[in-house]
């Protein structure tokens, strides 16, 4: 009896202590896919700025970031291993089924995505439309690759990693953390070619910020996100072709008639000011969508809003065009991409920009 009274005052001293109740404490489990990008890129020499993404598998990524495992149970997946200039709509329809799949598990608590700068906002706006849970989802890359002097791919996982883990986190749709900084998938965009401020959300602010591993949240998302949306991606074996053309002085409306005989299904323009392009290539786009095909007007300039306008030049009913809104050419090829999924009247995708 005296042992059994020994080992159990033992047992007790050893549960109240601080180091055993950490132990214990339950950590989430985030899991990691991995596509590539800067972030897994490696250096042809040190000396030089030249580097091929795609290089380390997430295995070694993740081993590059102390004190991750204190924050969480991080385990890795390997979905494409590219340079995100290469990123497909095959490809993220599988990436967007595996998101999904893995967060229906309960012993998944939230899950990171490491991607490449140049199109990370693509997917991540993608994701945050056909995502069905509730659970944190967040997209991390790097503007410096993983041998540089300083690569900044570390900091961004693990700061990616206790945004995820944030209570809060939950029903925000996807996120980008980089540089310290959260934002939602609809509002960031890149703004410059190598530096590691690059990601802004112009039009509204960040989302919040995170700095080790302490986050602060801002303003919330007004826009429908996550399992609020209408998209999925059940049966959904491709995306429509979806081109963006980009306006200029004077134009040449031969363009439009490429995208039209090539099979578009919807044309986004990348337009001067607010939204607007020359008289010729307007003509062009109005008789394409008389045709039935979905034309988007959007805009090249950085921030801004594309109004919809009820008279003059762009008269967007009788014409039949969709505004973007707050929406980049990017990220409005991509909404309209899933909207053809589910429809080609302009009006209810006009809706549609407005809830995304």
């Amino acid at each position: 009896m005296q042992h059994t009274a020994a080992s159990f005052f033992c047992a007790l001293v050893l549960a109240l202590s601080p180091e055993f109740q950490v132990q214990a404490a339950r950590l989430p489990n985030v899991h990691v896919l991995a596509t590539g990008g800067t972030i897994a890129g490696a250096q042809t020499s040190t000396i030089s700025y030249e580097y091929k993404p795609g290089t380390y598998d997430v295995q070694a990524l993740l081993k590059t970031v102390p004190n991750l495992g204190k924050l969480a149970l991080v385990t890795g997946e390997q979905i494409a291993n590219i340079g995100s200039y290469d990123m497909t709509a095959a490809l993220w329809l599988q990436l967007g089924r595996r998101v999904n799949e893995v967060l229906i598990s309960p012993d998944t608590d939230a899950v990171l995505i490491t991607h490449g700068t140049d199109t990370l906002e693509e997917t991540a706006y993608f994701l945050t439309l056909v995502t069905k849970s509730d659970k944190p989802v967040v997209v991390v890359g790097s503007m410096r690759p993983a041998t540089a002097l300083s690569p900044d791919g570390p900091a961004n996982i693990y700061n990616g990693v206790a945004v995820a883990t944030s209570a809060d986190a939950r029903g925000k749709g996807t996120l980008v953390v980089l540089n310290d900084t959260i934002h939602y998938a609809r509002n960031v965009t890149k703004t410059d070619t190598t530096g590691v401020h690059t990601f802004a959300s112009l039009n509204r602010g960040p989302a919040g910020l995170v700095h080790t591993a302490a986050v602060d949240w801002f303003e919330p998302m007004d826009r429908k996100v996550g399992s609020a949306t209408e998209f999925s991606l059940d049966g959904i074996n491709s995306l429509p072709r979806v081109d963006i053309l980009y306006a200029y002085a004077d134009m040449n409306p031969d363009l439009v008639d490429a995208a039209v005989h090539g099979g578009s299904k919807g044309i986004v323009v990348a337009g001067t000011g607010d939204g607007s392009m020359p008289t010729p290539v307007l003509d062009a786009l109005t008789k394409a969508a008389k045709s039935g095909i979905v034309v988007v007007r959007s805009t090249r300039v950085l921030s801004g809003i594309v109004l919809r306008h009820s008279s003059g030049v762009f008269n967007d009913d009788e014409k039949g065009f969709v505004v973007s809104g707050e929406l980049n050419p990017a990220k409005s090829r991509v909404l309209l991409q899933l909207a053809l999924t589910k429809t080609k009247d302009p009006l209810r995708i006009q809706k549609m920009f407005y809830e995304y």
